[in-house]
């Protein structure tokens, strides 16, 4: 399943739907202590692993952030390949002054927001799906 690359139908069909908690952003040295079954997702980069992960999971480890975030998903199956989706959904949110921090997974679309902007931005990518030509 590649997944859908038709712009139109992906704005129209992108169903945001908002996770229950807060997420925050870690940076890691040793992934030995993490248990991957705590994590939403991880990136490797140069100075360490960026680990994307429950707040209270992160507090209970006692890692250090400073982002708390609210995650959302777009439900239709975009494909990797699709251009012009996070452009346009991400321009959108910050016509609305709402940052975003967008993950692409195989199947969907992650945005992560601040969390007092979550219920802002479901709005926002809703009407954009409903008034979408």
């Amino acid at each position: 399943m590649a997944g859908e690359t038709d712009l139109s139908k992906l704005i129209k069909s992108m169903a945001p739907e908002l996770h229950n908690g807060d997420y925050v952003f870690v940076t890691v040295k040793d992934l030995e202590k993490i248990d991957r079954n705590d994590t939403v997702c991880e990136f490797k980069e140069e100075e360490g692993v960026t680990l994307v992960m429950n707040r209270q999971r992160a507090d209970a480890l006692g890692l250090e952030y400073g982002f708390v975030a609210a995650w959302i998903t777009l439900k239709v199956h975009s494909s990797l390949q699709a251009v012009g989706l996070t452009a346009l959904f991400s321009k959108a949110l910050a016509e609305s002054a709402i940052s975003c921090n967008v993950i692409a997974g195989y199947y969907h679309d992650h945005v992560f927001v601040d969390r007092k902007d979550a219920e802002k931005a479901i709005g926002v990518l809703t009407g954009l799906s409903a008034t979408y030509e």
